[in-house]
């Protein structure tokens, strides 16, 4: 009887699932493995410099995060300002520049004679400017660099949650005489309180899975700990052990998070259902002191980073020809477009085979699987290639065949695989949010009518689906096209992406070089932000 039920839509979700879940069972088993002398040295030496640095980058960015976050998306949801239509939309560009371009454009309008000293001089003449420009670089940099481009996690999930809020719990306050600022800190925000932990969340995961800017402001971390025990001291081992500290600090922050929240209660208790906010107007100072906050926001996260490296490529314009931004882009977007196909193919048929199978392990197996996510993309490589290395040593010279080292490490196909475990995550949730709009009673309509299990999938679902399945690709393509680590250590030999081309560049000191393909990057990112944008923010508003 058990038996029957087991079809081949619920082997492709098992299979995948297991696929997914791999890195993170290696993680865990490698974590015993012998390491060389490395190990000792470093424990003894710079272990508690990699957990502590990576702390204090973590409180930081959270810090800054939820303040700018949290602020913009108050204004924009609450109040009518000058472009305040404009901003709720402007704001998502950061996501367009990755951190590691932030922190070159960082360092480069701020360093000796830099940007900002070239304003200096041709404003006010000749005079010595670098004793008094600040230099951000080291943990302040790199928190700079992080929360201006992570913000909008923060933001998006605040004003979707601050959007739906309704009328009736500002008329609340008011009924209370609490000024608007009370009702914000003490209504408002707490009513919120689980969207701006889900944003932080995020943003704490990409923290401390950040590599490209911690690496550039040579700041000992445990994501560089991993890569530099590899690369470096060629301990791979090592690099796993690291990647543990690593994954009990990520999972440490969702238990943390889970335990805060597990007596609270964020359901409305005010009477009378949804009431629809209307928005106030701001005239005078305050609609002057909400525009230039948001414009403020927007210059420092979008144009700031934007407009430096459009500076350095038009002052030294022989980059632009130097650099084969024809083979970038056709690489780049042939990266996006295999990886999508595959994420969205496998995704999809997951999804349906987790529809009609209604298995309890299936979904705690896909529950794990998608949290390939959480896990920074370097682990995820030095994970994947010690399974490689594994399975090749232990089953496929012991079948007597040839070693398979070639086929997935340093190859396109290895890049693809170890994409398809990071985004995963990505793919089946967007999916799955689509797939929950279907009742199931839809497929037992079609199964009286006579439909099979297949052509239910490709005549009903498919096509109920393709407004999902586009968002989905877009996602994974943005996502795709900012990731550094998984692409500089797994690509093929000379085979190079606008990310990993500006992190070359940069890591030679050379930010003029940098420039051109961190332009072209975050023109891309913006394009496929602005085809996501309505999706991100589609709220009631006419």
């Amino acid at each position: 009887m058990y038996f029957n039920k087991i079809n081949i839509w619920f082997l492709f979700s098992l299979l995948v699932s297991i696929f997914v879940a791999i890195p993170i069972v290696t993680v865990f088993t490698s974590f015993f493995e012998d390491t060389s002398n490395y190990y000792q040295i470093l424990k003894d030496t710079f272990l508690f410099e990699y957990i502590f640095n990576s702390l204090i980058l973590l409180v930081g960015v959270l810090v800054l995060t939820f303040f700018i976050g949290t602020s913009t998306a108050y204004l924009v949801s609450f109040y009518k300002f000058p472009l305040s239509n404009f901003f709720k939309w402007a704001l998502i560009l950061s996501f367009a520049v990755p951190p590691y371009i932030y922190a070159y454009s960082l360092t480069a309008f701020f360093e000796n004679y830099g940007t900002l000293y070239s304003i200096l001089k041709n404003v006010f003449g000749e005079a010595n400017y670098n004793q008094s420009i600040p230099k951000f670089d080291g943990l302040i940099g790199a928190v700079l660099s992080l929360s201006f481009s992570l913000f909008a996690y923060v933001y998006i999930l605040s004003r979707a949650s601050f959007q739906y809020q309704s009328q009736n719990l500002i008329d609340l306050g008011r009924n209370l005489g609490f000024s608007k600022m009370k009702s914000f800190y003490s209504l408002i925000l707490p009513a919120a309180r689980p969207a701006i932990v889900a944003g932080l969340s995020l943003v704490a995961m990409e923290t401390l899975a950040e590599f490209g800017a911690v690496d550039f402001f040579s700041i000992n971390t445990l994501t560089t700990g991993i890569y530099n025990s590899w690369i470096t001291f060629d301990d791979l081992a090592f690099s796993n052990r690291i990647s543990f500290f690593l994954l009990l600090f990520i999972f440490a922050v969702f238990i943390l998070e889970n335990l805060s929240r597990k007596k609270a209660r964020y359901h409305s208790s005010t009477k009378g259902g949804f009431k629809q906010k209307e928005k106030i107007q701001l005239s005078g100072a305050k609609a002057f002191y909400a525009f230039s906050f948001c414009f403020v926001v927007f210059f420092l996260s979008f144009l700031f980073p934007l407009s430096q490296m459009l500076y350095w490529t038009l002052k030294f314009p022989e980059n632009l020809f130097d650099i084969p931004v024809i083979t970038l882009t056709l690489n780049t977007l042939y990266l996006v477009s295999l990886s999508s196909l595959v994420l969205i193919t496998f995704s999809l048929i997951s999804n349906y085979g987790n529809r009609v199978s209604k298995n309890k392990t299936l979904n705690a197996l896909s529950t794990l699987s998608i949290s390939g996510y959480a896990i920074p993309g370097v682990i995820l490589a030095v994970a994947f290639i010690t399974f490689i290395a594994w399975f090749d040593d232990n089953v496929v010279k012991a079948l007597g065949f040839l070693s398979v080292k070639k086929i997935f490490i340093g190859s396109i196909l290895g890049l693809v695989l170890v994409y398809f475990i990071r985004f995963y995550s990505l793919a089946f949730n967007g999916i799955k949010s689509g797939y929950e709009k279907i009742n199931i009673s839809v497929d037992e309509s079609s199964y009286l009518l006579g439909y099979s299990k297949k052509k239910t999938f490709m005549n009903i679902h498919i096509p109920f689906l393709r407004k999902s399945l586009l968002f989905v690709g877009i996602l994974i393509s943005l996502e795709i096209i900012r990731e550094l680590p998984i692409t500089l250590i797994l690509r093929p030999f000379n085979f190079e992406t606008f990310a990993t081309t500006a992190y070359i560049s940069a890591s030679e000191d050379l930010l003029e070089a940098a420039a051109v393909p961190s332009l072209f990057l975050i023109l891309i990112a913006s394009f496929f932000i602005m085809l996501t944008s309505k999706y991100i923010l589609r709220d009631n508003e006419q």
